[in-house]
C-alpha cells in the first residue's frame, strides 16, 4: 500500500469516528482563495440574488479556485464596522452607499446632491462615465479597490401624513425625519423644513406618534418597513439618488493572480448591471402595490425644487465642499446647478 493511499484510508477512518482526519479531508477540497463579501441588505434583495449568481459563476470560471461567501443583512456588523473591516482585511468585499463612504472619501457622496439627477438615464451616464471614474479614483487614493460598476440603491421619495409635496413650499415647516448626515440636514433646511435626525429603527414609532410628519426613503424601504401604515402621501420627489460601490480590500485583491482578478471583476460588474434592471422592475411594481395599501402618489416637477436650493445657496455651499473638478463633472451630466 502506498503512503498516500494509506494516509487517505487513515483519514477516512478518522473522519468516520469523528477524529482529527475529518478536517484534513475537507481542506483538501477547499478553494485556493475563500473571500467574504458583506452587505447590509436582506437575502432576498436583488443585490444578494445577483451576488449568489455571481459567486457561482466566479467559482465555475476559476475552476473552483475562488470562492466568495456572502454575508447579507449586516451579519458581520454595521456599515461603519464593515468599512473598518474592509480596510483592515477582516472582509475581502463589501458594498457601501456613497453617502456613508463619504466619511472616508468625501467625494463619494456627490451623487446624493439634492435634485441633481432627473432620471436613471442621467444617473448611469454620469456614474458609468467621467463622474463615476473621478469618484473611483478618490476611493482608490483612500487605499481601497473599487469595481467599475456602481450598484443601485435607488431614488429617494418623500412620504408624509399631513400633505403631499407638490412644490418646494410644501416642505416649509414640515417635521421630517432624515438620516444622520450633513447633506440631508442642509438640504431640508434650505427648504425651510424642520429635519430631525432619527435612527431608522425608530422611524415607524416616530411617525406613528407624530414626533415627525414625514420621512424619505426608496420605495423598497417604504414597503418593507410598512411605513404606508403610518403615512398617507408619497410624493415621487426623486430628490436623491444613491448607489452601492463594490469595494475590495487591496491586499486581498492583489493576492489574486491577474487572470483570476479579471474573471472576478468581470462577473461582479455584470452582476451589478443586472441588479440595476432588477431594482427598476421592483420599483415599478412597488408603486402599484403601495397604492393598493393606501398611499396616495403624486409626481411633482423638479425645476422649482432646484431653483429653491439654488436661491438658498445649497448648491454653492456643496460646490465649495466638493471642489471645482468634481462639481464640473456633475454639472456636465446634469446641467448647471450652482
Amino acid at each position: 500500500m502506498s503512503v498516500s493511499r494509506r494516509t487517505l484510508l487513515q483519514a477516512s477512518a478518522a473522519a468516520a469516528l469523528g477524529g482529527i482526519g475529518a478536517p484534513w479531508v475537507a481542506r483538501a477540497a477547499e478553494a485556493e482563495f475563500v473571500y467574504k463579501y458583506a452587505n447590509n441588505l436582506p437575502d432576498t434583495h436583488p443585490m444578494n440574488v445577483r451576488a449568489r449568481e455571481m459567486a457561482a459563476a466566479i467559482k465555475a470560471e476559476t475552476n473552483g479556485r475562488v470562492q466568495i461567501d456572502i454575508f447579507p443583512s449586516n451579519q458581520l456588523g454595521s456599515d461603519t464596522d464593515m468599512l473598518s473591516q474592509i480596510r483592515s482585511g477582516g472582509v475581502e468585499f463589501f458594498t457601501l452607499s456613497g453617502l456613508i463612504l463619504s466619511t472616508l472619501v468625501p467625494a463619494a457622496s456627490i451623487n446624493g446632491i439634492g435634485f441633481a439627477f432627473p432620471d436613471y438615464d442621467t444617473v448611469w451616464k454620469a456614474m458609468d462615465g467621467e463622474l463615476g471614474a473621478y469618484v473611483r479614483g478618490e476611493i482608490n487614493k483612500a487605499g481601497l479597490v473599487v469595481m467599475d460598476k456602481i450598484w443601485d440603491n435607488g431614488f429617494r421619495q418623500t412620504t408624509t401624513s399631513t400633505r403631499p409635496i407638490t412644490g418646494p413650499d410644501d416642505f416649509k415647516g414640515l417635521k421630517i425625519r432624515v438620516p444622520v448626515s450633513p447633506l440631508w440636514t442642509s438640504m431640508f433646511k434650505a427648504f425651510d423644513a424642520s429635519p430631525a435626525s432619527i435612527n431608522f429603527s425608530e422611524v415607524y414609532s416616530a411617525l406613528q406618534t407624530k414626533v415627525v410628519e414625514g420621512q424619505e426613503n426608496p420605495l423598497a424601504i417604504i414597503s418593507t418597513a410598512k411605513l404606508y401604515e403610518v403615512q398617507k402621501y408619497c410624493s415621487l420627489t426623486n430628490h436623491m439618488w444613491d448607489g452601492f460601490w463594490f469595494l475590495a480590500n487591496r491586499r486581498a485583491w492583489e493576492r489574486l493572480p491577474a487572470d483570476l482578478r479579471e474573471i472576478v471583476a468581470k462577473n461582479i460588474n455584470a452582476a451589478g448591471v443586472n441588479q440595476r434592471g432588477d431594482v427598476a422592475k421592483l420599483n415599478a411594481g412597488l408603486k402599484d402595490e403601495l397604492a393598493g395599501k393606501g398611499l396616495t402618489f403624486n409626481q411633482p416637477t423638479i425645476g422649482p425644487f432646484r431653483d429653491k436650493l439654488r436661491a438658498a445657496g445649497f448648491y454653492a455651499e456643496w460646490k465649495g465642499k466638493y471642489g471645482e473638478q468634481a462639481w464640473s463633472l456633475l454639472e456636465k451630466s446634469v446641467g448647471k446647478l450652482a
